[in-house]
């Protein structure tokens, strides 16, 4: 080693100890980053507390330093759901208070950090319940959908109240409340389709294999004077396989993919001139082996040239109005090259008993090619699928601003295909 290199290692060496000597002065010296917090009890008070130590779930919870020169620097506080309360820290540091309701009846936890004015951290932990309202007429339950099970990628969640919220306010109230969660994580957002019914979905689909699990953390919050928070049940469910069937009506072809790829093109027949298929994606809605279809019931007149009484085998609804994917031995001359239905998607019986029994609900069926209508979003089935995600997002009483009553603006679809089954 020159003596150069000599000379800048001992400097290293003197820099170190120097730097260590002082490190050990710091913490003998009470360093602030490593001290232990000390008992804030004194610094802060809670407000709105009634005697007894119990407080009004009506009213914002507060929490005050008292003390001279220091401050309030972080406030957490929770129920024992775990359901955190937002709040707003002034910005001198004196007053935290709740900009989120509390929950009646519950315990909370609140943990707030200080520093006084030397900087010393402190920290207190207190708790208190939540009394029960005073006003509280009803209790606004939710009923979440579908069914517990497996169901494909399409499948969105929806969530019927028990009572209609009209008030934004109210709603922001509802919607943070109901959580989603799925694995692996989507980014999603709930739609108020109407003042007692909300869809959630994910901007894209859901994964495949993905679970998703619901719940409501309504219980004890207030929504309005007299609309209170009750109990709902949860609600776990699956997808399964991404199923697509992608309809050509102008092809006259139906292709199915599983997760991307093609695995059966099979020539279909759609809706005749005056009777077209809806374009767009839809859901699977429900799967029946056998249907009586009569055309009486989607008001076509008995003994006119359109009208029909048939039975039908394997057939797929995608839409409450009666249209279907099903078997129809009928019309396999035009399968593959002519549209000759009243607007369902008509196939051999065997191809119809194939693809039965391989999509399951909420697999997707998507329509392209079409002369009819564009499948609306929520009157007729699912066809969420057919707003893009910012129109989604503006259905979001927290994204959006949430109109007054969404659904409402929708005309009614006219049911013409619905079978009497």
């Amino acid at each position: 080693m020159n003596e150069s290199a000599r000379t800048r290692m001992v400097w290293s060496c003197s820099l170190l100890v120097a730097a260590l000597t002082a490190a050990t002065a710091a913490c003998s010296s009470g360093n602030q980053l490593t001290a232990e917090p000390y008992d804030a009890a004194s610094q802060i008070a809670l407000g709105g507390l009634k005697d007894g130590g119990t407080a009004d779930p009506d009213k914002p919870l507060e929490v005050t330093s008292r003390g001279d020169g220091g401050r309030i620097t972080d406030v957490t506080a929770h129920d024992e759901s775990g359901r955190y309360v937002a709040g707003k820290l002034s910005d001198d540091g004196r007053h935290w208070r709740s900009t989120a309701t509390l929950a009646a009846g519950a315990h909370y936890t609140v943990r707030v950090s200080t520093e006084n004015s030397d900087g010393e951290p402190g920290r207190k932990v207190l708790s208190f319940d939540t009394g029960h309202p005073q006003h509280a007429t009803k209790k606004l339950t939710v009923a979440f959908g579908p069914k517990a099970g497996e169901y494909g990628v399409g499948q969105p969640i929806t969530a019927k109240l028990s009572a209609p919220v009209h008030d934004r306010a109210a709603r922001i109230t509802v919607e943070r409340a109901l959580g989603v969660q799925s694995e692996p994580a989507v980014e999603g957002s709930w739609y108020w389709v109407d003042a007692k019914t909300l869809h959630y979905r994910p901007r894209e689909y859901w994964p495949a294999h993905a679970t998703i699990q619901v719940r409501s953390g309504l219980k004890g919050m207030r929504i309005d004077d007299s609309l209170w928070g009750g109990d709902s049940k949860p609600l776990k469910v699956t997808t399964g396989d991404r199923i697509e069937a992608v309809t050509n009506a102008s092809d006259h072809t139906l292709t199915v993919y599983r997760n991307g790829e093609d695995i059966k093109d099979i020539p279909v027949t759609t809706g005749k001139p005056g009777f077209e298929t809806r374009n767009g994606i839809k859901v699977v809605l429900e799967k029946q082996s056998f249907v009586q279809m009569k055309s009486s019931t989607v008001g076509i007149a008995e003994g006119s040239g359109d009208s029909y009484d048939l039975p039908v085998h394997w057939a797929t609804r995608v839409t409450w109005s009666g249209e279907y994917v099903h078997a129809a031995p009928w019309s396999e001359g035009s399968q593959g090259s002519a549209n000759v239905s009243h607007g369902c998607t008509g196939m051999s019986t065997e191809n119809a008993e194939w693809f039965y029994n391989t999509v399951r609900e909420g697999d997707i069926v998507r329509v392209v090619g079409s002369d009819g209508e564009t499948m609306t979003p929520f009157d007729n089935g699912y066809g969420d699928w057919n707003l893009g995600w910012a129109k989604w997002r503006e259905g979001s009483a927290l994204l959006g601003g949430g109109n007054a009553d969404p659904g409402q603006q929708q005309a009614e679809a006219t049911a013409r295909l619905r079978p009497e089954v």
